[in-house]
């Protein structure tokens, strides 16, 4: 799985853009609009906006500009109150679905009807298998789904914030099956490997 883009400019030295500036300008009429009272309390008049925009883009600078876009209506559609930068922050951050992670419960069906090897199935992410995996696969299948989604939950969670940070899952490698396979010897063929062996030392 790639590192998304959002993990990727992250890392980056950031510097804002006239796109970033473009985005702080708009995240901030869309703000005012939907935050009236609470914006101009924030915001009492023009000096601390322009001073407020100017934080705000270096802040979030590191962000694309279409993230800072959806993070503003995220917040709108989200929050009761006027968000603050660190609010901004987290919901400019991708939701598992944008990630191609599938919800917890379909994940733990999908777990749960995986045929076996396990390892060997196309999974719709990594994360289900992993999880699988760590929740003991006859655990998940000989368990009722009132003990076992739980369970299951709980560590599909800690692998979707692995995923969430930017790290990437890879499925365990499957194993080479060998060309030819090795069995014991028998007592003749021992003793013929033995005389062939004496003959080639000459002893």
């Amino acid at each position: 799985m790639s590192t998304p883009e959002y993990y990727r400019q992250k890392s980056a030295d950031s510097i804002p853009t006239e796109d970033h500036i473009t985005a702080i300008n708009q995240m901030f009429t869309e703000l005012q609009l939907a935050f009236h009272n609470q914006f101009h309390k924030a915001f009492s008049d023009d000096q601390k906006i322009i001073m407020a925009k100017q934080l705000w883009a270096k802040t979030l600078s590191d962000l694309p500009p279409a993230r800072i876009a959806q993070a503003t209506r995220r917040a709108i559609k989200e929050s009761d109150y006027l968000p603050t930068l660190h609010t901004i922050r987290k919901f400019s951050e991708p939701v598992p679905a944008e990630l191609g992670l599938p919800d917890a419960y379909h994940a733990y069906l999908e777990a749960c009807r995986a045929a076996t090897p396990k390892s060997e199935q196309r999974w719709s992410h990594p994360a289900v298998y992993l999880a699988g995996n760590a929740s003991d696969w006859f655990f998940l299948a000989s368990s009722v789904e009132s003990r076992a989604f739980p369970v299951f939950k709980r560590n599909y969670d800690i692998v979707c914030e692995r995923v969430m940070r930017g790290e990437q899952l890879d499925l365990p490698m499957q194993k080479a099956i060998p060309e030819t396979v090795s069995h014991p010897l028998s007592n003749e063929e021992r003793k013929e490997r033995m005389q062939t062996l004496r003959q080639e030392l000459d002893i």
